[in-house]
């Protein structure tokens, strides 16, 4: 009997008891497969409580670590039990990649992981009985293993049989269910005979827990390049010695960083004085001053320079280096527009737009904003801003982020294009190739992935300090929202780029820059890109349709239109009216098709030739939608033939050669029905019709879908 044998009592808890009991077998073993099982088993009984609780709804992508963060989650766990999870996790993620783990650690991870389902037990089972952990049933061992190489590690998680998939787990139980074990749960203070007791750590040993293992998820390793207590002579005060927590040293052996540890209850700030004391010393005596970490082992800062700025965790090695040395490569930034390289950026804006940015950064600012006209060259000028700054030694490793597949394709390929000399990884179709290249493009929710704890085990996940300059595509504010993990994860500078105008930008968007409410750091709206004849000016044709606007009302209808009404329809259905909304939604009309193809087909603006429409994209609001447009296009011009106007969506499989066609001027489809895909990011200058058939809410996207035909393009109508 072990100490998770009480779980095989109640048939409810078997999706995590197995994993749990398996855990503590291992640590006859090894401690680091006795960490990643434990791990393993606590995210089975994670999802186990989410999906029995109602008061608990999933945030999105969740992984383990967004789980145990959720406010909901932390709101019904105890403080403490929670810095054991997250503890729990760490010690789970440093032994997926084959890091050490010493035997206090595995069996921590265990007594963790206890005090969990047992607080699970607790509040949920009908009678919970008064229990503690009891190392002694621990089957420890001399032979015990404290390191595993990855490979073992790989070996180990494919052996494995595979776990209930969690959105499977989340819809298994009804609502009612739910709200009964949520009842549980409330009551269970006054349901048990017993109180539920946690075992407390220490404050001290809690915090050196913490900062230990952050320090070795970051790559160090204690007695070799990382040592503890580290004893500092000359100091002003007391005795005039003191001692460093931590001190950090680089491969040559000389001090890279000091880390100065306050309780996890004060504020890690409170050490700042301190911290700087201890560097002043050691500059006098080592003829440099060191960069300093101040944690309590839940947050932690980082001083280098001027700055002072919470991070996620610890610079590896290899980051503290390059930050080291930067302070005699570094170039200041000055008299830029004359360094920047007209053939890739060598209009006045697009300068003005870089010089807008290095000053930020020359001033200490960490992030910038640049408002720019669709059109107008925004990837150039993020190029030119990539070339600048490593050209002066400002920036390394550089991270290009989008929202969709596609944008981050068309980004990679300028890139490559313009700095063939710089190392380059489309990050979604080569993980491996991401450390060794100088510049990653991404998704966001590729990069989540690669930063959270559901990371494949054969790949670390980038430290904080591995990027020095991310680029944001399309910057607004959903995107500070929905992705807001990656930005506090990385230290790094950040350049948003967008095409939405100054004034319709949310004071959110400006507020994650730190920048004053409609004041970017530089803007070049669509005016005065037309004034200046890089971009062409918009008009536009209303065409008012009255059931899209309007809906449908049975009792309006004439009596032939009822009789086809009531034909289309179920017999006897209660509902004869429809909604505005479900027009073009669920509910498609082929008059109101029949009109916009017309209005188009005769008002839009036509090839050089006359006899053919220009290039044309249709905005439709959903693949249905999309299908139904072409195929009455197909029915009412059945003599432009079936490549004429095309639908081109994430439905269709190989919409990259579609998109290609399209591009070409003398190639078909002339008329491309997109849903989404060609809203942002896609570069055609010969388009020059856009039909909006759906209704657009965001002014970030309405002004990113116009984008798509303000572009100049040379020749278009003859030389």
């Amino acid at each position: 009997m072990g100490n998770f044998s009480f779980l095989l009592k109640n048939t409810e808890y078997e999706s995590f008891s197995k994993p749990c009991i398996e855990a503590e077998n291992m640590i006859a073993t090894s401690t680091v497969a006795t960490a990643f099982m434990a791990r393993r088993a606590l995210e089975q009984a994670v999802h186990w409580i989410y999906s029995h609780d109602s008061y608990l709804e999933a945030p999105y992508r969740a992984t383990l670590s967004s789980l145990v963060w959720d406010d909901d989650f932390r709101e019904i766990v105890d403080p403490e039990l929670h810095r054991q999870i997250v503890l729990l996790i760490r010690w789970g993620n440093h032994a997926a990649h084959g890091g050490e783990i010493k035997e206090r650690e595995a069996v921590l991870a265990l007594h963790h992981l206890y005090q969990f389902v047992n607080f699970i037990d607790y509040c949920y089972s009908n009678e919970f009985v008064e229990r503690y952990f009891d190392e002694k049933l621990l089957p420890l061992s001399a032979n015990i293993k404290f390191r595993e190489t990855p490979q073992s590690m790989a070996k180990l998680q494919n052996s494995l049989p595979v776990l209930p998939d969690f959105d499977e787990q989340m819809a298994s139980q009804s609502l009612a269910i739910q709200e009964t074990y949520t009842e549980k749960r409330e009551t269970a203070a006054l349901r048990q005979d017993v109180s539920f007791h946690i075992d407390q750590l220490s404050e001290a040993e809690t915090r050196k827990l913490f900062i230990d293992i952050d320090l070795r998820l970051a790559g160090w390793t204690f007695e070799e390049n990382c040592r503890v207590e580290v004893a500092v002579h000359g100091l002003k005060h007391g005795t005039g010695t003191g001692y460093c927590d931590y001190v950090l040293y680089g491969k040559n052996g000389k001090v890279l960083a000091i880390v100065e540890a306050k309780k996890a209850s004060v504020n890690p700030e409170a050490g700042e004085v301190q911290v700087k004391e201890y560097a002043e010393v050691l500059e006098k005596q080592i003829g440099y001053r060191p960069i300093c970490f101040i944690t309590n082992g839940l947050k932690h800062y980082i001083l280098d320079g001027v700055n002072r700025r919470q991070i996620a965790g610890f610079y590896s090695q290899e980051e503290l280096q390059l930050l080291m040395d930067r302070r005699h490569l570094q170039k200041p930034l000055e008299d830029i527009s004359s360094k920047i390289r007209d053939d890739i950026s060598g209009r006045h804006y697009q300068k003005h737009a870089i010089t807008s940015v290095c000053e930020a950064f020359s001033n200490n600012r960490r992030q910038a904003l640049l408002v720019m006209a669709t059109g107008s060259g925004k990837t150039r000028t993020a190029v030119s801003l990539v070339d600048i700054l490593s050209r002066h030694n400002w920036v390394k490793n550089v991270l290009f982020l989008a929202d969709r597949t596609s944008l981050v394709k068309q980004a990679y390929d300028s890139f490559r294009k313009l700095l063939p000399d710089l190392s380059v990884c489309n990050f979604l179709e080569d993980k491996d190739g991401a450390r060794s290249s100088r510049m990653v493009f991404s998704t966001y929710p590729t990069m989540i992935g690669a930063i959270s704890d559901q990371e494949e085990i054969n790949q670390r996940p980038f430290t904080v300090g591995h990027f020095d300059l991310i680029i944001i595509d399309e910057s607004h504010r959903s995107i500070y929202q929905k992705y807001k993990s990656i930005f506090d994860y990385f230290d790094a500078r950040i350049v948003g780029l967008t095409a939405t105008p100054r004034q319709d930008l949310d004071k959110n968007t400006y507020g994650f820059f730190n920048l004053e409410n409609g004041v970017p750091t530089y803007a070049y709206d669509l005016e005065e890109a037309v004034k200046d004849g890089y971009l062409v000016a918009y008009h536009s044709i209303e065409t008012k349709l009255k059931l899209p606007t309007d809906g449908l009302h049975y009792d309006d209808l004439s009596q032939d239109e009822k009789e086809y009404f009531d034909s289309q329809f179920e017999d006897g259905s209660s509902e004869k009216d429809i909604d505005p909304a479900d027009f073009n939604t669920s509910i498609f009309n082929r008059k109101t098709v029949e009109i916009v193809l017309d209005e188009l087909m005769t008002r839009g603006i036509q090839t050089a030739s006359g006899d053919e429409i220009g290039k044309t994209i249709i905005f439709a609001k959903n693949h249905r939608h999309a299908e139904y447009i072409r195929d009455i296009f197909n029915e009412r011009y059945p003599e432009k033939g079936s490549d004429y106007a095309q639908v081109i969506d994430y439905s269709i499989k190989h919409y990259q050669t579609l998109i290609d066609d399209f591009k070409i001027k003398e190639k078909y489809p002339q008329i491309a029905i997109s849903v989404d895909m060609l809203d942002t990011g896609i570069d055609v200058p010969e388009v020059v019709n856009l039909v909006f058939f759906k209704k657009v809410r965001s002014k970030t996207k309405f002004w990113q879908m116009i984008g798509r035909g303000t572009r100049l393009c040379k020749d278009l109508f003859g030389p």
